[in-house]
């Protein structure tokens, strides 16, 4: 283990502490995708350091970290409590809205809204730059061709320990997706699942989606009596983590263009790995 100012001296040898500390307080550091600026903060030998270059860090919120960009997609990192669209209630402090900035800073155009992540929901983040390739990438979607996969923090511990869910989904009038008998407004959900670590109170699971609903993994394990921690509307009674322990940790598609296989990581958050420690 060594110290995050040590591990950024090992990538930039030829920079001063001073610069280093310099760069750590700008909030261009990020630990498994997460602005940190502690100095001393010990690092593991499997975390993720990145630096962002400057004129990233100043167009984008500390909340949105850039993992990808070419002249058709857009990939980054969402932090949690960060809403991916505008509502009627907020519209500027939104993924979509920074995105947009930053594009025109750059004398581009819009971004074009493939899928979304839940305002507490942390993890990667699919764009396109034009409609003919969002149209594209919403296909694939469309057609399961797309690797999913969330890291889930619930109460309690599934039996079995590995499994899937599969139901079909209907939205309440309270906005809550319950599981219903056949129904016309009701669409197949297929939630895959295993456990990767349990202690006490709660366990980890690795969550992979077949399919993409609305609230789908939040009512899928509520419904099998272990709800997300921190999920009130799904009926969790604890917040061991102070935010919804849902993390969206891979993205896996094939570039509409091009047609090469993509997979982006963003490493489990810090808060979810300590809780079973």
């Amino acid at each position: 283990m060594q110290t995050l100012l040590e591990r950024l001296k090992v990538l930039y040898p030829d920079s001063s502490n001073t610069t280093l500390r310099k760069i750590l307080q700008s909030g261009r550091v990020r630990v498994n995708g997460e602005v940190e600026k502690e100095a001393k903060r010990i690092i593991d030998a499997d975390e993720t350091v990145d630096v962002a270059q400057k004129s990233v860090q100043q167009a984008l919120p500390p909340e949105i970290a850039l993992l990808y960009e070419d002249d058709a997609i857009l990939v980054v990192l969402k932090s949690h409590g960060l809403l991916t669209v505008a509502t009627e209630r907020e519209r500027e402090h939104t993924v979509q809205a920074y995105l947009n900035d930053f594009l025109k800073q750059k004398g581009e155009g819009r971004v074009h809204v493939v899928h979304r992540l839940d305002r507490d929901t942390s993890g990667v983040l699919l764009f396109a730059k034009d409609f003919e390739t969002r149209e594209a990438l919403k296909q694939r979607f469309a057609a399961h061709d797309i690797d999913r996969v969330y890291v889930a923090i619930i109460e309690g511990r599934m039996e079995p320990a590995a499994g899937t869910i599969r139901s079909h989904l209907r939205e309440r009038r309270d906005l809550r997706m319950q599981s219903v008998g056949v129904h016309p407004d009701a669409k197949l959900a297929v939630t895959h699942y295993r456990t990767i670590a349990s202690a006490g109170r709660y366990s980890m699971l690795e969550v992979t989606l077949e399919t993409g609903r609305k609230n789908q993994i939040r009512a899928h394990l509520s419904e099998a009596g272990h709800p997300i921690v921190g999920d009130q509307l799904y009926g969790s009674t604890s917040n061991p983590l102070g935010r919804l322990g849902l993390h969206a940790k891979l993205l896996g598609f094939d570039h509409p263009h091009s047609g090469k296989r993509m997979s982006f990581t963003a490493p489990v958050p810090k808060v979810f790995r300590e809780l079973f420690r």
